[in-house]
């Protein structure tokens, strides 16, 4: 296992032959900070300081000034204390967490797509001294002390230079969960002890040392934050943008060689008539839909990577270009030194192609939520909360365990439902979910944007040619949109009120 982690590092250029000022930082940073988001840029200060770390909607910074900043601004933080971030995507919220990692505060990352109650209660919940936001959000933020991101720079250049304490306290890194079917709760970061879990990764997406990404996905969600501390560990440059627009993100990637999508703001750009050329997409954080999947892999080529995971167990299991040509619903294998198991509702192995619950072991299982509670765990794997299959090798998730539905006593897939509507002609989004039923105690809704051509009959016949009778939606709702968070994933308990 060791072996592998280090070829696949080497193979990457994480690992490679350093010039006496690189390796005096890399060393530096270890003792100063251990392996944590300042030993990144420490190391990157040392490694290549003139390379450009972050381009963002204000310009350019290096290796050097990113961790030059964050030592001045680190000061205006406490140890211990715990921080909220409520920023879109930009240097201050990567330099505020960086800071926080060299004084040992914790940093709490915040859903730009939380309402005002939401955040009061995020914010009571997680005990936040104090908030670092966009002014954008100033009419949503609760009773707690705030610095508005736009005055960081001042913090930065009024920091003192002197020296920060010698491996401060570890800073707590707190995710939220979706909130797709209700409150958001806390899930715990783990601080990663090694390479390994960049090893993982690197194992099944091609990434290297120097590489130019976008990451187009929100920095507070889980993708996000993993593409920013991926490409921390290969030296990368990354590119922010405050909003989200398809036509930027394309004209920004003809400058890239990766970029780090949801699927959502993947299909929008395939809208969009330019297609840059790229090395590596990399997909992940809700369903990727089979037709979406097989269009990006017809007009970008070979560059398509999904990966399947979850705020709770990081990821599960990778699939590559070639993977996802011969099924496009496929969720892939598992990457380096991840364990997968599919089982009964007794804990015992399913056979081979039958759907069962998805277990997962690898170096960077959330540490439980912040309430205090965790998720199930089984022989060292952890549950994912979804159900799947494997076939020759492949996993395919079915869905939501809760999600699943018994209809007339057989069991009903949502998530089959939707892969297959996605790919009905005129249909751009779809999602379907269980509403009681007089007859059959439970059947499918089906929410559909698409072509004004389109008709439940269409929708209902094409189900029931392909499918079992119990999967014939009862319901069929025409939207204009489906509602979905700031990450892009649909807010299925806003349908259900709605079915």
């Amino acid at each position: 296992m060791l072996t592998r982690v280090l070829l696949t590092l080497v193979k990457a250029g994480v690992i490679r032959p350093l010039g006496p000022r690189g390796l005096a930082g890399t060393v530096r940073g270890y003792l100063q900070w251990d392996i944590t988001l300042a030993w990144g840029y420490q190391t990157g200060a040392g490694r290549h300081p003139n390379r450009a770390a972050i381009i963002d909607d204000d310009g350019l910074l290096t290796y050097a000034e990113v961790n030059e900043r964050t030592s001045r601004l680190a000061h205006a933080f406490r140890a211990g204390e715990r921080v909220g971030l409520l920023c879109r995507n930009h240097r201050g919220f990567i330099e505020t967490m960086t800071a926080c990692t060299k004084i040992g505060a914790d940093a709490v990352l915040l859903n730009t797509g939380l309402s005002k109650g939401q955040l009061a209660h995020v914010a009571q919940d997680q005990k936040l001294d104090r908030i670092i936001a966009d002014r954008e959000f100033a009419d949503l933020l609760p009773d707690t002390p705030t610095f508005f991101s736009d005055e960081l720079e001042s913090l930065i250049i009024n920091g003192p230079k002197k020296s920060l304490p010698r491996r401060p306290p570890r800073g707590r890194l707190i995710v939220l969960t979706s909130g797709t079917t209700g409150t958001p709760k806390g899930a715990r970061r783990p601080e990663p002890a090694s390479l390994a879990p960049a090893a993982a990764l690197l194992s099944r997406i091609p990434l290297r040392h120097g590489d130019v990404i976008s990451i187009t996905s929100p920095l507070f969600h889980a993708w996000g934050l993993a593409a920013f501390q991926l490409g921390l560990v290969l030296g990368a440059t990354l590119v922010l943008r405050r909003k989200f627009d398809p036509a930027q993100a394309l004209k920004d990637a003809e400058q890239c060689t990766a970029m780090f999508v949801v699927p959502v703001t993947l299909q929008r750009m395939l809208e969009t008539p330019h297609r840059p050329k790229l090395r590596i997409i990399a997909s992940s954080g809700s369903a990727l839909p089979p037709r979406v999947a097989a269009r990006t892999l017809e007009e970008f080529g070979p560059v398509l990577y999904n990966l399947y995971g979850s705020t709770e167990v990081s990821w599960a299991s990778i699939a590559t270009p070639e993977e996802l040509l011969a099924e496009p619903g496929t969720a892939g294998r598992p990457p380096l030194g991840t364990r997968l198991a599919i089982v009964d509702d007794q804990g015992k192995p399913v056979a081979p192609g039958e759907t069962g619950r998805i277990f997962v072991g690898n170096e960077m299982l959330f540490d439980g939520y912040t309430n205090g509670t965790s998720k199930e765990s089984l022989n060292g794997l952890m549950s994912t909360g979804d159900l799947g299959h494997l076939k020759d090798g492949l996993l395919f998730v079915a869905g939501r365990d809760d999600e699943m539905i018994v209809s007339g006593g057989e069991n009903v897939y949502p998530r089959e439902v939707e892969d297959l509507l996605s790919t009905l002609d005129g249909v751009t989004e779809v999602a379907v979910l269980g509403v009681p039923d007089d007859e059959f105690g439970q059947r499918l809704a089906a929410f559909v944007v698409g072509a004004e051509t389109l008709t439940a009959e269409h929708v209902r016949e094409h189900v029931k040619a392909n499918l079992a009778r119990f999967s014939v939606p009862r319901d069929v709702f025409f939207l204009n949109e489906l509602p979905r968070n700031a990450a892009g994933k649909v807010l299925k308990r806003q349908l259900r009120e709605r079915g």
